[in-house]
Order: structure tokens, then sequence, then C-alpha cells
């Protein structure tokens, strides 16, 4: 089987490829801030929704040690929760990863909303 190239060598670090058509300042702006916004609500709404599902089905925390189920569920929550509050603090560096974050932050984060009142 023949092998096509795509012009693109892939050992070198996305920061250094030059772009094939040159990017607007202005729209590169437009795009970072719209995909950080996007991305940043998204996970918010993520791991309110992880978090509100991992409580215990009581009223108050403190009845989690009454089944062993209620712990574990609250254990794997916590560390959901915390391994997604990294992923908020670790920002995309490239402008192709705001870009997709636009895209897919249209389409999932009105869902992620939904889910939230729903849950609630």
């Amino acid at each position: 089987m023949s092998r096509m190239s795509s012009g693109v060598d892939t050992w070198t670090p996305r920061s250094k490829r030059v772009p094939a058509v040159p990017i607007d300042p202005k729209v590169a702006q437009r795009v970072k801030i719209t995909g950080f916004v996007l991305r940043t609500s998204f996970i918010v709404a993520l791991a309110i929704v992880t978090l509100h599902l991992s409580l215990p089905q009581n009223e108050t925390l403190w009845t989690v040690y009454d089944t062993p189920g209620d712990l574990i569920r609250l254990l794997l929550g916590i560390g959901a929760c915390g391994w997604i509050a990294f992923q908020l603090f670790t920002a995309p560096v490239d402008f192709q990863a705001n870009r997709t974050w636009l895209y897919l932050g249209l389409t999932v984060v009105p869902f992620a909303l939904i889910c939230i009142v729903y849950v609630w």
C-alpha cells in the first residue's frame, strides 16, 4: 500500500508549524476568547453535574457512611471533580485547539446547561 504525503512534517511540534493560510489577528483573538469562554463554561457545567450526582441521595452529607455505595460514589465524584478542575486550568495553546473548542462548545454547552437544569 502506498502512502500519500500530506505536506506536513508530523515530527515538527504544532507551535513551530507555519499555517497554510495567514490568520487575521482580530479573528484569532475573537476565536481565542470565545473558545476559552465556551470551554470554561462547559468544564464548569460538567463539574457541577458530576458533583451533584456524586452526593449522597439523602439530605445531609453525613449520611454517606450509611451505605458503602454512597461512600464509593462520593470518592469517585471527588476524584472526577479534581481531574475536571485540573483540566480547567490547563488551557489550549494553539489556534486550532481554540477553534475546535469554539465549534464543540457551541453544541455541548447548551446540552450541558440542559443537563444541569434537568438534574437539579
